[in-house]
């Protein structure tokens, strides 16, 4: 076939993508299945669908459990909902009144197959273990509960703003977009806007006289139309997305070269929120990662803290709605914006419109900071939006910069520092020349913009002009100039002046910076060396204690598991700290306590040491300034420091575990060694004492001389059997097992093993049940018997004479088991069965029956090497112990063979 006939070869998968796709696919496995029933607003039906469809799930056979679905006196859903079982709820006080809620505990407890969740965006009633429910979903999620809920389109984040300005009422109750864009499966149940409305009007969805309010309000048919619109819409934005990762997964199609990438710049301005929001819902759209930054720029410095709290509002709400954060220092806003840009390779720039209050003809007007960064980089993409800022929002920031404070003590010491170097220069004049005492007000200008920032610098450049004209400059006394030449020094002067105090402003502002980032990173640094030095778990906890209690100004615990896994406080810990707390933290591997959205009443707060491996503890921190959190930069932080705690303590447990294994690995060496050597040095006596007692036997006549002999005979079969045993076990250590496989038949195993204990087992009763049918064994004889007979001996050693032995067989799909039950006892009740398989392992520590515990083990690992498993449990009804061999029946020879 010529070349260019060939078929296209298929792209081959990235072999990084499937890894990840394969670890995802498994930590999936382990959670459990999140089912959305999403419509555009109440009544739709999404209560009704999802009890039909639970209904359907238990006459399948699985079970369901209804958590809390609310009704609301809806005679078809009440009716649905008594044919499912229901989980009582927790009853909580509130105000002065009982209010029931779900109950998370009890629904964990209960583990059902499906569980029904009504709506999704409820808040808790304070004193929960969560503010949301949705977050109450996330922790069953976690714990492979199977979760099926209900949502409406106006409960989602990113569309509040959208709703609430088609509406016209504010929903305070919100979902994170993450949640409904990682639900396994979204049900959308949808009607006409038309059939709703004859549904409200027939009192289907609320009473009559609530629906009649509300179908002037809220319910109108335009409401209606648009919340239908905004559903369908982010529907098929979530099959669009399902879409993309299915042909991602099969590599179909082409692989885009770049990715987009949204750089939002928040300032603390009114609208901030509506611009995260919207930038949020064009994110996903374009499948694009987005970043949501503010500048930290001198002049934002001495804004009030009610903006600065905005700002750090607005954040927290970017990095719920999946943005990552940061706060960037600079003195140029634009400059910085652009640098930020190139350094994250950030493909479109997204700033709010803001509205000039200066006339533009004016020429001393700055550009704005559009106009500065088009300047900056012409081909940075800059999408310029208009939020729409609710009327509330906008009032309140209004208010909050029409209080802005005035920083007036750096103005009054400005003025202060002028008037006394006035005062001083007065002095220098009978001295210098007014020249040189220029210098000293320039001085004045210097220290002041270092020490109170721009403006009372500026202020204080100005003010130093007027006092050396007023009092320096002929004629004294005077603001008027005889010398025009006075003029340019006062023009070079305030400009020098001004020029100074910008560039110290700037200088001290840049310090500032600096020394956060130094405080930061020495910090950090410090805790990596302390840690790396430590070598035991308290020494670590003590570095830690130390180290994050003076870098956050705060009493520091921690809480370290031990090897139950039960937490204990380690030693040097301060302040109250709740082990039920750090232990959901734990086990979630999320912050928990003050300043989280979990069990946010608890005056401290839980961080989870989680290392590569698992969690290896809790910190728990008594902030005694919690708002120092809000910064991102202050929290990524403490992120940072618990990861370095967490990897020491790994660090150290590890070196533990190696020094365990290598002493243990010594000990078992020097064991096998010294058991071999004296095994061989016994086999030689032992063999001598048992031949001598069998020759003697047939002699001896019936009486006290002939039951020595038998003592004698048995007890150095015993002990050749356990020389034996410790043989092979210390070949087994040295050299493994290898096999001489034969084909064999059962019963002829079974038989040799009986022949051999025929002296053993003469005071028991022996069963056999071995079909004639059985397939042929491929193993190695010598080694089989020697299962067999350990197994028969550890029967004979533990049950009391008379009793039965039940020895069986019969082919189990493609295994061949063998059976051996006894009577007796049974297992040790404070032992569990794969105890019993342990080197040395007996069921009384204390006993007269003889032996050292190796039988078991060694049967067990012969049966291991033929690829085959050796497992003990309790007989039926408790009575006895059952030993089961499940050897792997090959293909069966041919009679000529």
């Amino acid at each position: 076939m010529p070349a260019n006939n060939l078929p296209p070869i298929a792209p081959r998968p990235d072999p990084d993508a499937l890894v990840a796709q394969l670890q995802a696919e498994r930590q999936q496995a382990a959670r459990g299945k999140l089912r959305i029933y999403f419509g555009s607003n109440a009544g739709v039906g999404k209560t009704y669908a999802m009890l039909a469809a639970a209904l359907r799930e238990r006459q399948a056979g699985r079970s369901v459990l209804v958590g809390l679905v609310e009704t609301h006196d809806r005679a078809e859903t009440e009716q649905q909902l008594h044919d499912l079982e229901q989980l009582p709820r927790r009853m909580l006080a509130y105000q002065g009144r009982q209010l029931s809620e779900f109950d998370l505990d009890a629904a964990l407890a209960r583990h059902p197959d499906v569980l029904l969740l009504d709506e999704l965006a409820h808040s808790n009633v304070s004193g929960s273990r969560h503010p949301k429910r949705w977050q109450d979903v996330q922790e069953l999620l976690d714990a492979g509960v199977n979760v099926w809920t209900t949502l409406n389109v106006q409960h989602l984040e990113s569309l509040n703003d959208v709703v609430g300005g088609i509406v016209g009422i504010k929903v305070h109750e919100t979902v994170p977009d993450q949640i409904f864009d990682d639900a396994d499966e979204v049900v959308v149940v949808d009607i006409s806007p038309e059939e709703l409305l004859r549904r409200l009007k027939a009192g289907k969805v609320y009473p009559l006289e609530q629906a009649e309010r509300a179908s002037h309000n809220f319910f109108r048919l335009g409401n209606l139309l648009a919340l239908r619109e905004l559903a369908l819409r982010r529907t098929a934005d979530r099959v669009d997305e399902d879409m993309r990762d299915y042909r991602r997964e099969r590599a179909i199609g082409e692989v885009w070269p770049a990715r987009e990438r949204l750089l939002v710049a928040v300032g603390g301005r009114a609208g901030d929120d509506a611009l995260v929001r919207q930038v949020a819902r064009l994110a996903r759209r374009l499948e694009a990662d987005w970043m949501v930054v503010y500048v930290d720029a001198p002049e934002r410095q001495h804004r009030p803290r009610r903006a600065q709290e905005a700002v750090l509002k607005t954040l927290a709400l970017a990095s719920r709605l999946g943005a990552d954060t940061a706060t960037i220092p600079g003195t140029d806003v634009a400059q910085a914006l652009v640098d930020f840009a190139h350094e994250r390779n950030a493909s479109h720039l997204v700033l709010a419109r803001v509205q000039r209050r200066v006339s533009r003809w004016l020429p001393w007007v700055p550009p704005n900071l559009i106009e500065q960064i088009a300047r900056l980089d012409p081909g940075l993409d800059v999408l310029v939006l208009s939020p729409p800022v609710p009327k509330s929002e906008s009032a309140e920031r209004k208010r909050s910069n029409d209080r802005k404070p005035i920083a007036w003590v750096g103005y009054v010491g400005a003025s202060l520092a002028c008037f006394a170097a006035t005062a001083v220069a007065e002095l220098l004049l009978q001295v210098f020349e007014p020249a040189n005492v220029v210098m000293l007000f320039l001085l004045v200008v210097v220290l002041s913009a270092l020490r109170w920032g721009r403006g009372p610098g500026a202020w204080a450049a100005l003010l130093a002009v007027l006092c050396f004209d007023y009092y320096f400059v002929p004629p004294r006394d005077s603001f008027s100039v005889n010398d025009t030449q006075y003029l340019f020094t006062f023009s070079l002067m305030l400009g020098v002046a001004l020029v100074c105090g910008q560039l110290m402003a700037r200088l001290r502002h840049e310090a500032r910076v600096a020394a956060e980032r130094e405080r930061r990173a020495g910090a950090l640094a410090r805790l990596a060396r302390d840690l790396s030095g430590a070598l035991t778990q308290e020494q670590v906890a003590q570095t830690a204690l130390t180290t994050v209690s003076g870098v956050f100004d705060a009493q520091t615990g921690l809480l370290l598991p031990d090897a139950n896994e039960q937490l204990h406080i380690a030693a040097g810990s301060t302040g109250s700290i709740d082990a039920s707390v750090g232990r959901w933290a734990m086990e979630h591997g999320q912050m928990a306590g003050h300043g989280t959205d979990t069990l946010a009443a608890s005056p401290a707060l839980y961080v989870p040491l989680m290392a590569p491996v698992r969690a290896r503890g809790v910190l728990a921190l008594h902030l005694r300034s919690p708002e120092r959190l809000d910064v991102p930069e202050e929290r990524r932080l403490l992120e940072a420091c618990a990861s370095q705690i967490a990897l020491a303590l790994e660090r150290v447990h590890f070196v533990e575990v190696a020094q365990q294994t290598q002493i243990a690995m010594e000990g078992e060496r020097l064991r096998n060694t010294l058991l071999s050597e004296v095994s061989h040095d016994l086999r030689t006596p032992l063999t001598g004492i048992l031949g001598a007692a069998q020759t003697a036997l047939p002699h001896a006549s019936q009486g006290v001389t002939h039951e020595m002999l038998v003592q004698i005979r048995n007890q150095a079969q015993s002990m050749q059997q356990l020389v034996d045993n410790l043989l092979a076990m210390a070949r087994l250590q040295q050299g493994g097992v290898h096999l001489k496989r034969e084909w064999l038949p059962a019963d002829e195993l079974v038989g040799s093993a009986l022949q051999q204990m025929r002296d053993r087992l003469a005071t028991h009763v022996v069963q056999t049940r071995l079909p004639v049918d059985l397939p042929l064994l491929h193993v190695d004889a010598v080694l089989m018997e020697r299962v067999l007979v350990n197994l028969l001996d550890n029967a004979v050693k533990y049950t009391p004479a008379g009793t039965a032995i039940q020895i069986s067989a019969h082919k189990e799909g493609e295994d061949c088991l063998l059976q051996l039950q006894d009577t007796g006892p049974g297992l040790p009740r404070h032992m569990a069965a794969a105890q019993l398989f342990e080197p040395f392992t007996r069921g009384v520590t204390e006993s007269s029956v003889s032996g050292m515990g190796l039988g078991l083990t060694l049967a067990q690992r012969i049966v291991e090497a033929h690829g085959g498993t050796l497992e003990a449990e309790s007989g039926a009804a408790g009575e006895g112990t059952l030993f089961t061999i499940r050897l792997p029946v090959p293909e069966q020879p041919r009679l000529d063979e």
